[in-house]
């Protein structure tokens, strides 16, 4: 199985702002997450898990701008 990512970031610079996101919200689920980027030891269910809460708060952050946004146009 090749190794490759497919995923390209919109914004490059976001890079490190999503790797200490995952590692918050690991932590925040009692998950450990290895520092040199091997994570073949976590479960499938923690990686979804993990993969999940990172969704679930990017999509709170992006509401919370638009209704910012929004907000100050009225």
């Amino acid at each position: 199985m090749s190794n490759r990512r497919n995923n390209q970031l919109v914004v490059p610079q976001a890079n490190q702002a999503l790797d200490q996101l995952k590692y918050e919200v690991a932590q925040s689920l009692g998950v450990t997450l290895s520092q040199d980027g091997y994570y073949g030891n976590i479960l499938t269910k923690d990686a979804g898990r993990i993969g999940g809460n990172i969704t679930r708060q990017l999509v709170q952050i992006a509401e919370q701008q638009l209704a910012g946004q929004f907000g100050a146009n009225r």
